[in-house]
């Protein structure tokens, strides 16, 4: 069970929904007053907004980027991405170390191959590749 969990968790869809739920859930704290910034407009909202007013309180909803469920989401993005990130990263790392495989010893049996001939001199085909490369 804890094994299945662990594996959704670092799933990268579960990152890529835990990241959207992050930007989902900071639209009010970018909406509404904030505590932490001026308590004076959180209180206006209250004599503006009786009823509602202490409905988002108690959501917190004044105080999102330091309410608990923001934290919880941001702690399990983080979690999330760790799990995805440090395992990979070994893959990666061993890949690098390895010594880059060999070159085919005949290249033009490979797709991307192709050939050119042509009747100038050496100076003019040189003079001309360079004209290419200049642009």
């Amino acid at each position: 069970m804890a094994r299945r969990l662990w594996r959704q968790l670092t799933s990268m869809r579960t990152a890529l929904v835990l990241l959207f739920l992050l930007a989902l859930a900071s639209v009010p704290g970018s909406l509404l007053p904030q505590r932490s910034l001026n308590q004076t407009r959180v209180a206006q909202y209250f004599v503006d907004h009786p009823d509602l007013a202490p409905v988002l309180d108690r959501l917190r909803l004044f105080d999102v980027f330091s309410s608990p469920w923001f934290a919880a989401i941001y702690l399990l993005l983080f979690i999330s991405l760790i799990g995805c990130i440090v395992p990979r990263t070994r893959l990666h790392v061993r890949a690098i170390r390895q010594p880059p495989p060999p070159v085919p010893g005949r290249l033009d049996r490979l797709p991307q191959s192709g050939g050119y001939s042509t009747d100038g001199s050496v100076d003019e085909v040189a003079a001309a590749a360079e004209a290419v490369l200049r642009r």
